[in-house]
Formats: structure tokens, C-alpha cells, sequence
């Protein structure tokens, strides 16, 4: 164990060529970075789960209501016990083989299997009260430490001039106001991850899973190799524009359509000029480049520049789909969903909806082809009777 920990906290692993661990001890300041610091941020996660419970109940679940937002009444499914355990067992998307079988099971038919299903779905789905809670849960976070943030950092020169982030690296002390802004963000990833089984499951899940752990691993890292002048613009980037996003989502579930669509395209400027324009000219080009100026390459150099890099690639998937949702509100007139983030993720209920359609439209045209035959045969019908009306009153003349 003692050799794993000697490896790992490697001086030339954390500290540019010719700094030692005893030189960051003989740093100046009321406080410097070490890397048991970081553990207070799980309390703070712990903390973060309370308080975010109570909220959703005292404080989110009541502005839902006063903002008008009503949940849709579901179909109950009638409690089938194979079909159940076949949900419950081996998942939520039986393929055409299982339903086979499953309808050998039982007296039902092919779709009324197929519609148990889709109904039994429907019935997991969270309410739009759930999805409103999370979402001015995470408005609240955001908008609060994007406020802590900018207070704490409004004085720091870095803020203004990226080349301060270097000045007298890594021998930096760290105030107090950027620890806990360090601890306050890492807690609240760590509650969001300690959450995910039990929050909304998205689109973008997976690419938020990465998100959340790039980000933890970057604050984590920052921290201890003293990047932290940079990890708070890092942090203070991303919260610019998250709080936009998720006060778009309460509007959207509580139906202002209105309010919400311009809160969208008001989030999407700021989001495209934070994290495409702001997040690699400014960040990514002072750890490129600009601390080259201070000292030579070396593991955490390395190391830091590819996380960030990952959040850079985040950022540009990110952008693509607010991208389609622009050019849908523009040429369509609407925005229908939120294509970051706000629809959870169903794999194959797009197929199934798409189904449905083919067969109602199949289904409608059908009864027209019936009764534009029925007309068809009766005028038919209604011909030959006349046309033989005709042809005896001609024969009866010949006949006297």
C-alpha cells in the first residue's frame, strides 16, 4: 500500500520540473492545497441529497402547482402475471420473438401484447412534477453558485488576465472563498451521481455520466496539483449558462411555451459563446499555451489538458443539438423538445410511435378505399338495375 501511495503521489507526476513537495510546504498563505481536503466534499454530497429532498417537496412541488402544472393521468395496465415478470426480468422491450411467445402464453393477440406493453411503459415514465422538481433543484444550484462564484471571483486578476493563473505557480495560496467554491461543486457532482439511478434517464445519459465523472476527476485533479485559479474559471464557465437551461425545462413542464422558448434561445446564445467561443480561447489556450511561459511540459500538464479537451468534446455534441433544436424553432416554428437533455431516453419508443402512425394512416385509408368501393359497388349495382329497367320497356313493344 505504501508503495501504490509513494507511485502515485509522485512529485513529477503533480509538480512542474524542479518544485518538490517540501517547496509547496514552504508556501506562503493562509492555506494551501492537499489532497485530503478533497473529502469534505462528500458530506457536502450527503448534504446536498437532504437538502435537495426536502426542496423538491417544500419549495418545488408547490411552485409547480402555482405555475399551473398538472400531471397527465396514465392508463393502468391490467395485471397480467407473465407479462409483468417478463418486464420486471428481462426488460421493458420485448423483440417480436418474445412477444410470440408471450402471446402462447396467454389468450391475448399479437397487438394486444404490443399495447400492454406500450401502456406499461407509459405507467414508469416520471411525472412532469418529477421532472419540474429535478429541474429547479439543479436552476437553484446553478444559479447560486454561478453567483458565489462570480462574487469570489470579480477581485481575482486571473479573471481578467488569463496570465495571472501562472504568476508564481504552484506556489499559490488558496483563499478560503475558491475552497469552498472547490467543495461545493464537487459535492454536488458527487450527489448527482450518487442520484443517478433514481433521477430522469435522458438522451444524453451516458454523455452526462461522462460529463459528471470528467468533471469530478478535473476538480480532483486541480485541486491537488494547485490548478485551481484555473479550475474556477473552469467551473465558473459552466454555470453560466446551466441555470438558463434547466429554467427553460420549468417553463417548458409547466406549459409557457412562450416564456419558455425565449428562455431557450437566450440560453443557447450563451451557451454557444461560453462553451465554443469563451471555454477554448480563454481556458483552453492558457493551459496550452500560456503556461509553456512558466514551466516545461510534464504528467499533470498532460494530464489536465486532456480533460479539458473532453469537456471541449461534450461541449461541441452539446452545441449540435441545440444547434437542430435553432434551426426546428427558425424553419419550423416551434420547439417540440429539448434535444440536450429534456426527454429521457425510451430505446425504440421512437419505432413504436412511428408504427403506430403507419398503422392508424394504414387503418385510415383503408376504411376510405372500403367506401369508395361501397359507393362504387352500389352505383354498380344501382346501373344495372336501370340498365335492365331499359332494356325490358324497349322489348315490350316488340313483344304486343
Amino acid at each position: 500500500m505504501e508503495q501504490i501511495s509513494q507511485w502515485l503521489w509522485k512529485q513529477e507526476y503533480w509538480l512542474p520540473p524542479g518544485i518538490t513537495w517540501e517547496d509547496m510546504g514552504k508556501m506562503e498563505g493562509c492555506r494551501r492545497p492537499l489532497p485530503r481536503d478533497l473529502l469534505m466534499s462528500l458530506p457536502v454530497a450527503v448534504g446536498f441529497i437532504i437538502l435537495r429532498c426536502a426542496f423538491e417537496r417544500g419549495v418545488a412541488l408547490p411552485l409547480s402547482r402555482a405555475l399551473g402544472l398538472k400531471d397527465q393521468v396514465c392508463l393502468k395496465v391490467t395485471p397480467v402475471p407473465h407479462l409483468e415478470a417478463f418486464y420486471t426480468k428481462h426488460g421493458r422491450q420485448p423483440t417480436q420473438n418474445d412477444i410470440r411467445a408471450l402471446v402462447k402464453q396467454s389468450d391475448w393477440t399479437h397487438r394486444q401484447v404490443e399495447v400492454w406493453f406500450h401502456h406499461r411503459r407509459n405507467q414508469d415514465r416520471p411525472s412532469s412534477s418529477k421532472k419540474f422538481c429535478e429541474a429547479c433543484w439543479r436552476f437553484t444550484f446553478y444559479l447560486v453558485a454561478f453567483t458565489a462564484g462570480l462574487a469570489s471571483l470579480v477581485n481575482a486578476s486571473w479573471l481578467w488576465d488569463q496570465r495571472d493563473c501562472w504568476r508564481g505557480y504552484p506556489q499559490q495560496p488558496v483563499q478560503d472563498g475558491h475552497y469552498w467554491y472547490y467543495m461545493l461543486e464537487l459535492g454536488f457532482y458527487w450527489s448527482l451521481l450518487l442520484c443517478v439511478s433514481v433521477d430522469v434517464k435522458r438522451k444524453d445519459f451516458k454523455e452526462q455520466i461522462v460529463h459528471h465523472f470528467a468533471t469530478i476527476f478535473l476538480l480532483g485533479f486541480s485541486y491537488c496539483a494547485n490548478f485551481i485559479r484555473v479550475g474556477t474559471l473552469v467551473m465558473l464557465v459552466h454555470d453560466s449558462s446551466d441555470f438558463l437551461l434547466e429554467s427553460a425545462k420549468m417553463f417548458n413542464y409547466a406549459g409557457w411555451k412562450k416564456t419558455c422558448d425565449a428562455l431557450f434561445v437566450i440560453f443557447a446564445a450563451v451557451f454557444l459563446l461560453s462553451r465554443l467561443v469563451v471555454f477554448p480561447s480563454r481556458i483552453i489556450y492558457t493551459t496550452l499555451v500560456l503556461s509553456m511561459d512558466v514551466f516545461e511540459p510534464y504528467v499533470g500538464y498532460y494530464f489536465l489538458n486532456a480533460l479539458l479537451m473532453v469537456l471541449q468534446l461534450l461541449h461541441i455534441y452539446w452545441a449540435y443539438l441545440i444547434l437542430r433544436m435553432i434551426y426546428k424553432f427558425l424553419f419550423l416554428g416551434k420547439l417540440d423538445k429539448d434535444e440536450r437533455s429534456d426527454v429521457e431516453s425510451e430505446p425504440g419508443e421512437d419505432k413504436e410511435v412511428e408504427k403506430e402512425k403507419r398503422q392508424s394512416s394504414g387503418r385510415k385509408r383503408k376504411v376510405v378505399m372500403d367506401s369508395t368501393m361501397a359507393i362504387f359497388n352500389s352505383s354498380c349495382v344501382l346501373n344495372n338495375l336501370t340498365n335492365q329497367k331499359a332494356d325490358a320497356n324497349r322489348r315490350l313493344p316488340k313483344a304486343r
